[in-house]
């Protein structure tokens, strides 16, 4: 089950939502204000980095999510790189 943080563009508070299903849809507001002007937040993650500075370590890729707006990918490295 997928949980998803996000910030709402009126007050600017900071929440989470459990999805049961990845393509689960639901009305989203915020618990603070009830406004439906929200925007999705990366989550903060913890990251060890083992081994030499030669070794793979995460990229942040940016890329065109729709004509207005760029989305961001962590892409972190996993034991097998």
């Amino acid at each position: 089950m997928p949980i998803y943080e996000f910030r709402c563009l009126h007050c600017g508070k900071l929440f989470e939502k459990r999805f049961t299903t990845m393509d689960e849809k639901v009305e989203l507001s915020c618990p603070e204000c009830q406004s439906p002007s929200l925007e999705r937040v990366i989550s903060k993650v913890n990251f060890i980095a083992h081994g030499s500075k030669s070794e793979a370590k995460p990229k942040l890729i940016s890329k065109s999510c729709s004509p207005e707006s760029n989305c961001m990918t962590l892409d972190i490295p996993g034991p097998d790189e």
